[in-house]
């Protein structure tokens, strides 16, 4: 028997905001994105509500190595050594090694990184499948293929289970809380590519999906009219932000105006509630300064373009 379901990790006690995918069959178990290791216990709480214990999962599939989607990883790999991790080939070195990628991460979120995060512990190579997209892996019984999903990170892959059809996305589809028309962003530091992100929902419309699964937060079951939303959402963050870059030398002032506009236009389709939970679980701030270094790395590139053409 196959089944797909949402484990909802109350990250920093909010409910709906980080969700483990858990596949299962008759006789194997795997995780997408197990969370941060500061949701172990609940992530512990999840799969016993199933039946389960860490020591029953077999394999762990990361759609990208930031650290509130796969920080739980070395940590369960620790408690069950023979787990197996699916991984793109750019985020290995960084599971070994996590060094480079905490010392980024804490410029992020200074003194809340423990609190929100927990410890992230190196996952040793011998665990490690290095993917680049195009594979077909065989896992819980089924055949999942693999995507090279870049755009919001380098690093990210999106899984697809042809016989459920479900694309397991991500933060490639942006911020859903259980299928809600209204979509936000989620464009943080360092690699925010607008024309990779293109190509990347192209291709996941390519497999005509009849659901999505998101981390942030669980199932949208009409991916067409999804990506079409979403795909909108990041134009009109691009041109926002590109717009305020321009208006404010001050770039706390535009992070700020930022901020502002894109929670007014959020509140035109969401009660307070919502709104102030869509909010903490899309930090802002993070989104604005993805773009701002996507605006200012394609200015560089453009200026090199003309610095180096033959007058």
């Amino acid at each position: 028997m196959h089944s797909i379901s949402a484990l909802d990790l109350h990250w920093a006690g909010h409910p709906r905001s980080i969700a483990c995918a858990l596949l299962c069959s008759q006789h194997s178990v795997a995780l997408v994105d197990p969370g941060p290791a500061s949701t172990i216990s609940t992530l512990r709480q999840q799969l016993w509500l199933h039946g389960l214990d860490v020591s029953d999962v077999d394999s762990i599939l990361l759609t990208h190595i930031h650290l509130d989607h796969a920080g739980a990883t070395g940590t369960l790999v620790r408690q069950n050594p023979r787990l197996q991790v699916y991984v793109h080939a750019r985020g290995v070195p960084h599971l070994v090694d996590p060094a480079k990628l905490l010392h980024s991460a804490s410029r992020l979120y200074g003194d809340d990184m423990a609190r929100l995060f927990g410890e992230f512990l190196p996952v040793p190579a011998s665990n490690l499948h290095s993917l680049q997209g195009g594979e077909t892996i065989s896992l819980v019984s089924r055949q999942l293929r693999v995507l090279y999903t870049p755009g919001h990170a380098s690093h990210h892959l999106t899984y697809f289970d042809p016989a459920e059809s479900v694309a397991f996305v991500g933060d490639t589809a942006g911020i859903c809380v259980n299928g809600h028309p209204f979509i936000l962003g989620a464009t943080p530091p360092p690699d925010i590519s607008i024309e990779l992100w293109d190509a990347s929902l192209d291709a996941i419309l390519g497999l005509a999906p009849r659901r999505l699964f998101l981390t942030h937060f669980s199932f949208s079951d009409q991916p067409r009219a999804h990506i079409a939303s979403y795909r909108e959402c990041l134009y009109r963050w691009r041109d926002l932000s590109a717009r305020l870059l321009s208006q404010n030398p001050d770039e706390s002032t535009a992070m700020h105006r930022f901020a502002q506009e894109i929670a007014a236009h959020a509140a035109q389709f969401l009660s307070p509630d919502k709104l102030s939970h869509y909010l903490f679980n899309g930090s802002l701030n993070l989104s604005w300064l993805g773009l701002a270094r996507y605006h200012r790395k394609r200015a560089e590139a453009a200026f090199e373009d003309v610095s180096t053409k033959p007058h």
